[in-house]
C-alpha cells in the first residue's frame, strides 16, 4: 500500500516539472527575440535566420525516441536531470555565438540536451498520476510554455536593449544549472513504478516496435507535426512579421505578443480539466472541428485591418491550438501502459519537433523568395491546420488500443 505522503509526491513532482520546463520553455523561446539582435550583430540574411531558429529543432527532434526509451528503461529521474544540466550549458554557450555556423551547431547540440524532458516528464506523469487525472497533469506541465509565452516576449525584449542577448543566455543558462542541482535531490520516482520491474526485462527494452504498430499512434504523429507546424511558425516568426510588415518597435513587439500567449494559459488549463471529462471518441471530434476553425482565424491574422484585429485573432488560434495539443499529447498516457508512455510520446512529440524543424525554415525561404511577403508563409500554416483536422478526424476509437496494452512489451 503506498503511503499518504507518497501519493502526494506527486504534486511536488508536476510543480518541478511545471518550473523546469518553465525554465527550458524561456531559454528556446527567447531565441525567437533574441534573433533581432543576433541577425544584426551577424548579418544574417531571412534564409540563415530560418536555419538558425530550425537548427534547435533538429536536435529536438532527434532526441524524442531516444529520451522516450532512456526514461521507460532507466526511469524518468536521471534522464531529466541530464536534460537540465545539459541544455543549461548550452544555453550559456549560446551567448557566446560568434558567427552562423557556431549558432548553428551550439543551438542543435542545445536541442539535444532538451529533447529528453519532455518524454521523461510524460513518463513522470503516468507514473505518478492515475489516469482520469493525466490530462490536468500533463496540462499544468503545459501551461508553463503558455505562461513563458506571456513572459518571455517582455522581458525579452526589455532587457535586450539593456543588458544584450548575450548576458541574457548567460543568465538563463545559469539558473538552469542550479535546478539541475535542485532537481537530484526533490525529483523522485515513485516506488510502486513498474519501471525496470519485470520479470522478463527484455519486454521493456525495445517498446517503438509495438507502438508504431498502432494506427492511433501515427494519426496523432501527424496531427502533432501538422498542429505544430503552426505552432513553431507563429512563434519563430512573428516578432520578425511585426516588425517588418507592422511596423512595431520592440517594445511594442513583447507586450503584443504577450496577448495571445496570456489566452493560451487559460486555454492550457481548461482544456486539460475538459479533456477528463469528455467520453473517448467526442474529444477528437472536437478538437478536430477546432483545427478546421485554426485555419479559418489564421486567414484572418493574414488580412487583419491593424494590430488590434491581429491580435484577437492570434489569441483565437491559440485557444483552438492549445485544445488539440493537450488532446494529443494526453492520449497515450490513458491509453498505454505506463511501460512504454515515454516512447511513445517521444514519438508521437518527433513529429512536433520535425515541424519545428521544417517550418522556420521554409517561412524564410518563401519570405525571401516571394520578397519580403508573407502571404505564402499564412498559406502553407493555414494548410497544416487542415492536415491536422484530417488526421483527427480519421482517428477511429479506442478499440484498435486494447490488445497492444495489454500484451506484454
Amino acid at each position: 500500500m503506498v503511503s499518504k505522503l507518497s501519493q502526494n509526491w506527486k504534486y511536488v513532482i508536476i510543480i518541478l516539472l511545471f518550473l523546469g520546463w518553465s525554465i527550458g520553455n524561456f531559454d528556446r523561446f527567447f531565441m525567437n527575440y533574441a534573433i533581432l539582435g543576433i541577425s544584426e550583430d551577424l548579418h544574417l540574411s531571412a534564409s540563415q535566420t530560418g536555419i538558425v531558429l530550425s537548427s534547435f529543432f533538429a536536435g529536438y527532434a532527434l532526441m524524442q525516441i531516444p529520451g522516450g526509451w532512456l526514461a521507460d528503461r532507466f526511469g524518468f529521474r536521471k534522464i531529466i536531470i541530464i536534460a537540465v544540466f545539459a541544455w543549461s550549458v548550452f544555453t550559456i554557450l549560446s551567448g557566446m555565438a560568434w558567427s552562423f555556423m557556431s549558432l548553428i551547431l551550439i543551438r542543435f547540440l542545445f536541442g539535444l540536451g532538451e529533447g529528453s524532458f519532455f518524454p521523461s516528464a510524460s513518463k513522470g506523469i503516468a507514473s505518478w498520476f492515475p489516469q482520469n487525472e493525466r490530462s490536468r497533469a500533463m496540462s499544468f506541465m503545459l501551461t508553463s510554455g503558455t505562461i513563458m509565452g506571456v513572459i518571455t516576449p517582455i522581458i525579452g525584449t526589455q532587457s535586450m536593449q539593456s543588458i544584450g542577448w548575450r548576458t541574457i543566455f548567460y543568465i538563463a543558462g545559469a539558473i538552469g544549472i542550479i535546478f539541475a542541482f535542485l532537481y537530484i535531490f526533490f525529483i523522485k520516482e515513485r516506488k510502486d513504478s513498474t519501471v525496470g520491474k519485470s520479470e522478463n526485462p527484455s519486454k521493456n527494452k525495445a517498446p517503438l516496435r509495438e507502438v508504431l504498430k498502432t494506427p492511433i499512434i501515427w494519426n496523432l504523429f501527424i496531427a502533432y507535426f501538422a498542429i505544430y507546424a503552426v505552432q513553431w511558425g507563429l512563434m519563430a516568426w512573428m516578432p520578425t512579421y511585426l516588425v517588418a510588415e507592422r511596423h512595431l518597435d520592440l517594445t511594442s513587439v513583447g507586450y503584443i505578443s504577450a496577448i495571445p500567449a496570456f489566452a493560451g494559459i487559460i486555454a492550457m488549463i481548461v482544456s486539460g480539466y475538459i479533456l477528463d471529462k469528455l467520453p473517448e471518441g467526442k474529444d477528437k471530434v472536437i478538437a478536430a472541428v477546432f483545427a478546421v476553425l485554426t485555419a479559418v482565424f489564421l486567414y484572418l491574422m493574414a488580412y487583419a485591418p491593424n494590430i488590434a484585429m491581429f491580435a484577437v485573432y492570434q489569441s483565437v488560434v491559440t485557444v483552438f491550438m492549445s485544445f488539440n495539443i493537450i488532446l494529443i499529447i494526453s492520449a497515450p498516457l490513458k491509453m498505454l501502459s505506463e511501460e512504454v508512455v515515454g516512447t511513445a510520446n517521444g514519438f508521437i512529440n518527433t513529429g512536433a519537433q520535425f515541424a519545428g524543424v521544417l517550418t522556420p525554415m521554409l517561412i524564410g525561404f518563401l519570405v525571401d523568395a516571394f520578397d519580403g511577403s508573407y502571404t505564402v508563409a499564412f498559406i502553407m500554416l493555414i494548410m497544416f491546420a487542415l492536415l491536422c483536422a484530417g488526421s483527427l478526424f480519421l482517428i477511429r476509437t479506442k478499440k484498435e488500443v486494447p490488445s497492444f496494452k495489454n500484451n506484454a512489451i
